[in-house]
């Protein structure tokens, strides 16, 4: 990772957004199903906290994709 290269929380953050974005939920619906706050969610994809690694395997059986694809960057 070069200076300049967001971090890998923001970069995970962004394709977050991307991902639940493309499955037409809310961050409320996610948290909901996910079992975490909005406030959570938003952090997450703001770059500010990353997911536990119980967290992401919620997120990837909300959003119906693979942990992979979470971590997919341009």
């Amino acid at each position: 990772m070069t200076p300049e290269s967001p971090s890998l929380k923001k970069q995970f953050g962004k394709r977050l957004q991307q991902v639940r974005g493309a499955s037409g939920l809310t961050q409320e619906e996610l948290a909901e199903k996910v079992g975490l706050t909005i406030e959570s969610i938003s952090n997450m994809e703001r770059g500010i906290h990353g997911p536990s690694f119980d967290n992401l395997e919620k997120i990837v059986a909300a959003l119906n994709v693979s942990a992979k694809s979470l971590f997919e960057f341009e």
